[in-house]
């Protein structure tokens, strides 16, 4: 009897391991291809096999419990400490993967941050500008971060937001062109083989809707200047949900809201490279008096259908700080003028 019973116990324990660690290994396997949200998918849609062996794994506990007490046989004892160890390991939170998704995690919001990128259409082409600044939080921590790149001859890409992400898609960016160059038909013709503004500027849309549907986006709002694929002067915005538009002047960030009013006034379809420099560099200044995550040192790039992409090396752009808000006392106290 005392031997009928513990095989009959020993064979259902067996089964239930079986069961729990294949599942186990297949929850591993979907999260090292694809990331948590496929584990957690996954894990949903084994829940119910889980609640079951769940279930008769307790059953089988209880049978086994009976039969130790009524048993004095010490080589049966040994079954249930390790049964109850593979258990407890296999129902935990994915047991194995529990481990490993705690040393994959990834980023799920910006730490490394920039600010405002202004983009405006001229006479000429189109002329970007944003500073070198990048923040930790509140502390100017990076301050000759380059947040604009040539992608190929006809377009430039400028990005704000979370600077390692702007990195991971410009780097992207890079290597569609590079294989559009070395799977062309030719080497030669190279204005034929590179993609135009506004074919990136559509990718792009893609890619950070992508990333959004996954709930782990892109923390960017980019602005692809260039020329399309008619020769037109071309300027596009993409934000990290994918939403997109087009017009004749774009900011992202802070600029939004001080320098458009500038840019809706001064604007002209005509402007001189000159001027649209002068404007852009207005509004930089603007935004350097008024935005705490802004600097003082900028860049400035340009789209042109005869030099193709050119950005130019850091710069300082020239401020002046004795008008009267920032000199006279506030608050009716005498000091040094702060708040």
């Amino acid at each position: 009897m005392t031997s009928s019973v513990s095989s009959v116990i020993l064979t259902e324990s067996v089964k239930c391991v079986k069961y729990l660690t294949s599942i186990d290994r297949y929850l591993f396997t979907a999260f090292q291809e694809n990331g948590n949200e496929t584990y957690r998918t996954k894990l949903s849609q084994i829940s119910p096999s889980l609640l079951f062996l769940s279930s008769r794994l307790s059953s089988t506990t209880t049978k086994t419990t009976s039969f130790i007490t009524n048993s004095n046989s010490s080589n049966n004892i040994k079954i249930i400490p390790s049964f109850l160890l593979i258990m407890s390991l296999s129902l935990s939170t994915g047991g194995a993967t529990r481990a490993a998704s705690a040393s994959n995690q990834r980023s799920q919001q910006p730490i490394v941050t920039g600010t405002s990128v202004l983009a405006i259409k001229y006479a000429g082409g189109v002329m970007m500008t944003a500073d070198t600044l990048c923040s930790y939080g509140s502390m100017a921590k990076y301050k000759d971060a380059r947040r604009m790149q040539s992608i190929n001859a006809k377009t430039l890409v400028g990005g704000g937001g979370e600077y390692s992400d702007f990195q991971a898609v410009t780097e992207l960016l890079k290597r569609n062109a590079l294989e559009d160059k070395c799977t062309a038909d030719s080497l030669y013709d190279e204005d034929e083989n590179v993609e135009c503004a506004r074919e990136i500027w559509n990718y792009l849309r893609s890619v950070m809707y992508n990333r959004r549907n996954k709930m782990n986006p892109l923390w960017n709002d980019l602005i692809v200047a260039g020329f399309s694929a008619k020769g037109d002067p071309f300027l596009g915005y993409v934000d990290k949900i994918g939403t997109t538009y087009e017009d004749s002047f774009i900011a992202t960030g802070f600029g939004s809201y001080l320098a458009i009013p500038i840019l809706r006034e001064k604007y002209r379809e005509d402007l001189t490279e000159g001027e649209a420099r002068a404007l852009l560099e207005d509004c930089m200044r603007v935004l350097f008096y008024r935005d705490c995550r802004a600097l003082n040192k900028i860049q400035l790039a340009k789209v042109t259908k005869e030099d193709g992409v050119l950005i130019s090396d850091p710069y300082e752009i020239e401020t002046n700080w004795n008008s009267a808000s920032f000199v006279e006392p506030k608050g009716q106290l005498d000091g040094d003028g702060g708040w």
